[in-house]
């Protein structure tokens, strides 16, 4: 199965998406990242975690963090503006956010090897939020966490 549509089944899957906005967004993790490695593991593909953290923490940076900041400042009312103008733009800025996420996952997927190597989700998961933190220059996310968000994903 391709990575997106992966990416998007696993999402949607109850409880997941809250624990991966609460990694992101007390924890520093990148979930495009997360999602990816996850992914490597359930199909048993090799996965290049520090290519990936390069890959990701260029776009992360240059991309998906500006367009998630301008849709996060799109959120509130603002004096002058129309309601419905302003949330029609966060409409179209999340779109856009929503495709670049898109592309970082089909990038992710073309470093991942072909299926042959068994990994645990949970041990995928942990290690590249390791390499994302240390490339961050931050702390990794809980250990507690991760497993929960390896146990949601399945």
């Amino acid at each position: 199965m391709r990575l997106w549509d992966w990416a998007l089944a696993a999402y949607g899957r109850e409880g997941v998406a809250p624990a991966c906005l609460r990694l992101q967004d007390h924890h520093g993790a990148n979930v495009p990242l997360l999602l990816a490695a996850a992914w490597a593991a359930a199909e048993d593909r090799p996965f290049d975690v520090s290519a990936a953290v390069k890959v990701t923490r260029d776009f992360e940076h240059d991309v998906i963090g500006l367009l998630r900041t301008v849709r996060r400042g799109l959120k509130s009312a603002r004096q002058g503006f129309q309601d419905s103008a302003r949330e029609l733009l966060r409409g179209h800025v999340k779109a856009a956010e929503l495709e670049a996420e898109r592309l970082l996952l089909d990038a992710l997927e073309a470093l991942a090897g072909s299926p042959s190597q068994a990994t645990d989700i949970g041990e995928g998961l942990s290690t590249t939020a390791a390499a994302w933190a240390k490339a961050g220059g931050f702390s990794p996310p809980p250990p507690g966490e991760i497993k929960n968000l390896a146990h949601l994903i399945g």
